[in-house]
């Protein structure tokens, strides 16, 4: 996902939220300095003592109390995400569902995940018990994205709850309400827990700097791949671990005996779908030639009728940052200026915070439009003879965040050989919905995963545990009074353990 921090010139106290579909004024945020921030952290770490010492089960009825809270005040958080974000209200509510999803499957997953596990101490250590035990970080800041305020950070927000760890989140300057009410919703649900437990700050790219250099145990971030090296940079000074969810310019490749219908369906909504600000949608297709009129034709036909807006019959919202729409203008001239096609939409469809569906054919590889992340609701499509030729052109790209593939007969084949973190054959992002699968990319798209068994561990810290059971006389090995003998009998038992494999 493009997101641009953006710090004032001079120094303010207050942040403004507003409509982007009508810059209407929604709320006002008191920014957090770096002395806020470094408040936050240790209030945040005097709860983690509290919360880190909780036993799973009953980090897991706070966690599902704070679920519930979220469906009893859907309606109203639902509209807000509307009003802040300008994503349609179906939209909405289906980023919650999946959000609460994620919640359950960590809060229920965490025990077994993380709980202690004895381990096979080895045939020369066999005196002793091995455990491997997960201990929570301690605290850990967020600083996630706009475009899905809610899903996205909360791949690193219930997971690290889970984990037992206390959260600081700041969210984007342009989701700053959404963010809050989030925070808002686990207190009112858990009014029992210390404070700190999980804390917001808000603020603008300098509060997330803060957040980087304020102590924390793990800094998760969502943003932009640039953002993401300078985040990766300031916390090296502290060796705090990143996790890092960056840029996708995600590739979809319909086989010669893909379903066209059904690809060409997925690829017109993952294309334009949250006005295309989506960091694992779908921005470029690699289509065969055999299928290729039958499926840019049946692309042009979903999306002609297709209009973003901001009211009730809107297939989709406004550019929530007003700064991409220039991105999405710029690459739309770029990819007519070198070769290519615009089948449906051009230059004109951007129309001040809306921007219509505009599908490019044939453009140049080298060109913006196909090799940097749109964030915006257009797609190019490329003719390939065959699906090597559709492999090397997605795997071409810098970034490796997730991808899609439409065959018949060798949809898991093709998946295989794509070097991204995620792909999902005969659909698009229904990885996303699958709690137990992990989310993250290569390359410029990042470090490390949220979601699933990985996303627990991403926030726990392995603490490897031998016991000696009992001492074997003539047998210690780490110890000066070891014997000759003993160097003897070792000499003969390692050929025989490890010197017999041909």
């Amino acid at each position: 996902m493009t997101t641009i921090e953006t710090t004032p010139t001079a120094p303010e106290t207050a942040l403004t939220s507003v409509d982007p579909a009508t810059g209407e004024v929604i709320a006002t945020h008191t920014i957090a300095d770096a002395d806020a921030v470094r408040a936050a952290v240790a209030k945040a770490r005097t709860a983690a003592a509290t919360w880190g010492g909780l036993s799973f089960d009953e980090r897991r009825k706070h966690l599902l109390r704070w679920s519930s809270q979220l469906v009893a005040d859907s309606a109203e958080f639902t509209a807000l995400i509307h009003k802040e974000n300008g994503k349609p209200l179906d939209d909405a509510f289906l980023e919650l569902m999946l959000a609460l999803e994620h919640i359950a499957w960590a809060a229920k997953n965490a025990k077994k995940v993380l709980s202690p596990k004895k381990v096979f101490p080895g045939a020369l250590m066999a005196n002793f018990s091995a455990r491997l035990e997960q201990r929570p970080l301690g605290v850990v800041g967020v600083i996630g994205p706009w475009n899905y305020p809610v899903y996205t950070p909360n791949g690193s927000i219930a997971y690290a709850l889970a984990a037992g760890n206390s959260v600081v989140f700041k969210p984007s300057e342009f989701s700053t309400g959404i963010g809050n009410f989030l925070s808002d919703a686990f207190k009112k649900a858990n009014p029992e827990l210390p404070e700190g437990v999980f804390e917001t700050v808000n603020g603008y790219g300098a509060t997330g700097a803060a957040l980087v250099q304020a102590g924390v145990d793990k800094i998760a971030f969502t943003g932009s791949t640039a953002t993401g090296k300078k985040i990766m940079a300031a916390a090296a000074e502290s060796l705090t671990p990143v996790l890092l969810e960056c840029g996708g310019k995600d590739a979809v490749i319909v086989a010669s005996d893909a379903d066209v219908k059904a690809a060409a369906d997925a690829v017109a909504w993952g294309a334009t779908a949250n006005s295309g600000q989506t960091c694992a949608g779908v921005e470029r297709v690699y289509v065969d030639r055999s299928v290729r009129d039958d499926f840019v034709a049946e692309v042009e036909r979903i999306l002609k009728d297709i209009k973003p807006g901001s009211d009730a019959d809107a297939s989709y919202g406004p550019m929530t940052m007003p700064s991409q729409i220039d991105i999405v203008r710029r690459h739309i001239d770029d990819a007519l200026k070198n070769g290519g096609t615009a089948v449906l939409g051009g230059p004109e469809s951007v129309k001040g915070p809306f921007i219509e569906p505009v599908v490019l054919v044939d453009v140049d590889e080298n060109s913006e439009a196909v090799a940097e992340e749109t964030f915006g609701p257009t797609v190019t499509i490329r003719t390939v003879d065959g699906v090597d030729e559709a492999v090397e052109l997605a795997n071409r790209s810098k970034y490796g965040l997730s991808s899609a593939v439409y065959s018949k007969k060798n949809g898991l084949e093709i998946a295989r050989r794509l070097r991204v973190g995620a792909t999902s054959v005969n659909s698009v992002l229904a990885f996303a919905a699958i709690a137990g699968l992990p989310f993250g990319g290569v390359g410029d798209s990042g470090i490390g995963r949220i979601h699933g068994e990985p996303g627990l561990r991403e926030f726990a810290r392995p603490h490897s545990i031998a016991v000696q059971r009992f001492a074997i006389p003539g047998m210690a090995l780490l110890s000066y009074s070891r014997t000759q003998s003993t160097m003897k009998l070792l000499r003969r038992l390692v050929p025989i353990l490890h010197g017999r494999h041909k």
